[in-house]
């Protein structure tokens, strides 16, 4: 959905309440645009892929509760982001016919059934076939709860507090999680993620209904297209989104094995992972301050280079010390870089049919790291999957050299 369509309208709490409504529960409904309301939406939004927050702990929790291969627990990893990939795509078209409440009260009972029963999965084929059919579930509910998201005034505010929740719980999972699995088996990892929907689940009820408006309708009256000399540059950032995504997942995925193979202790990593989640905020706070003063094609190509070169020094990640800044320094050029990809996808095309696919192209960057990874494994060998993600890095920041500087060089004319 454009930026252009979202700032046309500004939802206010008469515009989703029933009118004369007594109901004593409509009542403890919560303002549309207020922070509770984008608190919840953030929630939801995070509950079907929660597990991409945590992605070490569960490849580690994998391999030693089950005693899964590195290469099966990196099928899973995929299995479940690929499923989530399709799951997002399927949202663009149905969230227009759908009663988004209902089918989100489903998507999360279904959640809390599947990671349930991955509780008494043993075999590594079985894992993988569930975690893809919880993929595609929570997927959905993912893009259930960007399309809704967007109906908010302000939505870059609500993202914020995506961010904020996804970022902030995923350090404390990968703080926690590790420690937790010699004890208690992998049922630690489903459980945290189980109590993570059941709580949105609960705060479900308090989110009003967000209709869809008869000016969001408009849009099809007044289609636009991308012009033809955007093209390239679009289809070129795609790409970028998703080499920037698989090489930094396919990397981030073994983040702990990598560091158990060169001699650090599980709490070390645990703690150094965690901070460097809560950090990584800063990331996304620099693009608010930043903005476009320096136009896109600097910071996003310096940052990428600059993640490049922190994976890199992983390979001396035997060093406590390499280990903590180059994940805290990728952590920040992460949440830095994304959203300038996004971006140059909604300038380049108004309609935001291309942010949509960039969001699916993401996801499939997602999953396709840890797959190309775990093919990549030779043992407990990780010197190729950091050498895996220097070059994919390398190779984004020169593809998102043109889209970058043709949106630059378009926006500098008068």
């Amino acid at each position: 959905m454009s930026e252009q369509i979202i700032n046309s309208h500004t939802i206010n709490e008469s515009d989703t309440m029933p009118k004369g409504a007594t109901n004593y529960f409509d009542k403890l409904k919560v303002l549309p645009n207020g922070i509770l309301a984008r608190i919840i939406l953030a929630f939801l939004t995070t509950a079907g892929i929660f597990y991409i927050n945590i992605m070490p702990a569960v490849v580690n929790g994998l391999k030693e509760g089950l005693s899964f291969s590195s290469q099966h627990a990196g099928f899973v990893s995929s299995a479940n982001l690929y499923g989530a990939a399709i799951g997002a795509l399927s949202a663009v078209f149905l969230i227009k016919h759908i009663r988004w409440q209902r089918w989100s009260y489903v998507l999360l009972i279904a959640l809390i059934v599947i990671d349930t029963l991955c509780i008494f999965i043993e075999k590594p084929i079985t894992m993988i076939a569930i975690r893809a059919i919880h993929g595609l579930t929570g997927g959905l509910l993912v893009g259930i709860g960007f399309s809704i998201i967007s109906r908010t005034s302000e939505a870059d505010k609500t993202f914020g507090y995506l961010l904020l929740i996804q970022w902030g719980l995923g350090g404390l999972g990968i703080m926690y999680l590790p420690g937790l699995v010699p004890e208690y088996g992998t049922s630690a990892l489903f459980i945290s993620l189980i109590a993570f929907t059941v709580v949105t689940l609960i705060m479900l009820p308090f989110l009003p209904q967000y209709p869809i408006e008869k000016s969001l309708i408009s849009l099809k009256d007044n289609h636009q297209t991308a012009p033809k000399t955007f093209r390239l540059p679009l289809l070129l950032n795609l790409f970028g989104i998703f080499l920037f995504q698989a090489a930094n997942m396919g990397l981030f995925a073994y983040m702990i094995s990598l560091g158990k193979a060169d001699g650090l202790s599980i709490d070390f990593m645990s703690n150094a992972l965690a901070v460097a989640s809560w950090v990584a905020l800063l990331g996304a706070f620099l693009v608010i301050v930043i903005g476009t003063k320096y136009g896109r094609t600097i910071p996003l190509v310096g940052a990428i280079v600059l993640t490049a070169l922190c994976s890199w020094l992983l390979h001396f990640s035997n060093s406590e010390m390499i280990y903590l800044v180059a994940n805290i320094i990728v952590g920040i050029t992460w949440a830095f870089v994304l959203p300038y990809l996004f971006g140059i996808c909604s300038e380049l095309d108004k309609t935001g049919q291309m942010a949509a696919l960039g969001g699916f192209a993401s996801k499939m960057g997602l999953a396709s790291g840890p797959m190309v990874a775990a093919l990549m494994l030779n043992g407990e060998n990780y010197q190729q999957v950091i050498n895996f993600a220097v070059v994919g890095l390398v190779l984004c920041a020169i593809i998102i050299l043109k889209p970058a500087r043709s949106l630059d060089s378009n926006q500098s004319q008068p």
